[in-house]
């Protein structure tokens, strides 16, 4: 029988973590799995809250307390089938998403005992389940003579195609990218997501029955009226590529670089895919902005062997949109942080030279509920720098052909979703999710965007 207060003799625990020293030397993820009696003892913490908060939070409302208790029975196989009915992607949130915003945020021994540490027991389920040979039960699913079309192999696409998979209906998933994954395989480094894991998943949907097409971009290497008359309805999971620009001078210059491109270059170079190397090492490193892509930049050039990395942000720390984190593994590696800064201007005549920055303080919030810094006076200096990064985020980037097939954008440039089903975009046919219909934001939104909008296809398609 469980220990309602095992809370009280347990202190919470994560898996052991690669020190700084040594990590910082290689692409490797840094944090171990739990071994299955810690993993046991940890998930045995939950106080099983009648009204589990820690589902609320969580976007996929992951039935979390229910699988903890099977992983403190050791039942690995059904705590595996239990994520899997609200989550596509389970090892991967359990890797990147930020649980101290979500999940273990909510939980109610967070507050003076310590949360249950929910994110490391999500990977290790999955993790060990893939071990044991666990694939998905099939066996009741009957096929249908229907087809979808998913262009986009992010977690929106895959969630998408997951759900339809399960219902019977045939799947189809055309990417640009020579692997699946999108941001997950080219955006987030390797020392947080190996991507082995994501091509385990690939792995695990063609089994299913999901069909890949890789290399293709349509519009360009294919036509989308091909893909229109050939099924019976498309779901658009494209995500958000389009960099938001900081609007001062300097930004062309020779040694400033985005942020995507910088990761996807560095990702290739590791995949050993020909592509042009952005590289950092024995450099002086800027990066601006304060979200996880500013982190993910931060701890790449680390490890590229930059001379120095420095993160500038215009608000204080308590306020960076980051994962704490990772905010905190990038000081351990070395990243040295200047908050309440704000970039004004890029110095340098044909190269980057240095950067002007402005001293900035917290005013009160605004609207939205947040605090917008306000510039001091006479607070200008530069800095010398030899490259920088700017990691401001991403916009929307509906293509080209959208306009012809009568799918509409608001004027932010996100799709429309606000048909007679939701998820289903101003053409009747074709549906979307993620962030090209709400904008950059988690992996874990964009796999219940995914799933959603595959429940409404279903209902389309009168299944």
């Amino acid at each position: 029988m469980k220990n309602a207060m095992q809370f009280l003799d347990i202190k919470r625990e994560e898996p052991s973590v690669q020190k700084a020293e040594v990590r910082i030397y290689t692409y490797d993820e840094i944090y171990s799995n739990f071994p299955a009696e810690k993993a046991a003892e940890q998930a045995g913490r939950c106080l099983n809250c009648g009204n589990p908060y820690c589902e609320w939070k969580c976007p996929v409302h992951n039935y979390i307390p229910t699988w903890l208790d099977l992983i403190r029975d050791g039942k690995i196989i059904e705590a595996a089938e239990m994520s899997h009915k609200t989550n596509s992607l389970p090892e991967i949130c359990g890797r990147i998403c930020p649980q101290d915003r979500l999940c273990e945020g909510a939980c109610t021994l967070e507050d003076g005992f310590g949360a249950v540490t929910i994110g490391s027991i999500e990977k290790y389920i999955t993790d060990e389940a893939f071990r044991l040979g666990w694939k998905p039960d099939m066996s009741d699913v009957v096929k249908t003579d229907k087809t979808v079309a998913i262009i986009g192999a992010g977690p929106a696409g895959l969630a998408c195609a997951d759900i339809l998979t399960r219902s019977g209906v045939k799947a189809k998933i055309y990417d640009k990218y020579s692997r699946i994954g999108g941001l997950l395989t080219f955006g987030i480094p390797p020392f947080k997501l190996d991507k082995d894991i994501v091509e385990k998943r690939k792995e695990i949907l063609e089994g299913m029955g999901v069909e890949f097409i890789l290399n293709t971009e349509v519009g360009k290497d294919i036509d989308f009226q091909e893909i229109y008359d050939a099924h019976d309805a498309v779901f658009l999971g494209m995500g958000t590529y389009k960099p938001m620009k900081g609007n001062f001078k300097g930004e062309d210059l020779e040694g400033v670089h985005e942020a995507l491109p910088f990761l996807i270059s560095n990702i290739n170079n590791e995949l050993n895919i020909e592509s042009d190397f952005v590289s950092m090492k024995d450099k002086k490193v800027i990066i601006l902005g304060g979200g996880d892509t500013a982190m993910d930049c931060n701890r790449t050039s680390i490890r590229q062997g930059a001379e120095n990395v420095t993160c500038i942000y215009r608000r204080d720390e308590e306020n960076m949109p980051g994962s704490k984190k990772e905010v905190k593994n990038a000081k351990e590696e070395g990243v040295d942080f200047m908050f309440n800064y704000q970039p004004v201007e890029i110095i340098g005549d044909k190269k980057v030279e240095g950067i002007k920055v402005v001293k900035t303080k917290l005013g009160p919030p605004d609207a939205m509920g947040r605090k917008n810094p306000i510039i001091l006076k006479n607070s200008e200096k530069i800095i010398p720098v030899d490259k920088i990064i700017i990691a401001f985020g991403f916009q929307p980037s509906p293509a080209e052909w959208f306009k012809k097939y009568d799918i509409e954008t608001k004027e932010s440039g996100l799709l429309k979703v606000d048909n007679e089903y939701l998820f289903q975009t101003t053409n009747d046919k074709i549906f979307a999710g993620g962030d090209m219909t709400r904008g950059s934001d988690l992996v874990v939104t964009a796999v219940f965007e995914g799933r959603e909008a595959a429940e409404n296809i279903l209902d389309y398609l009168e299944i």
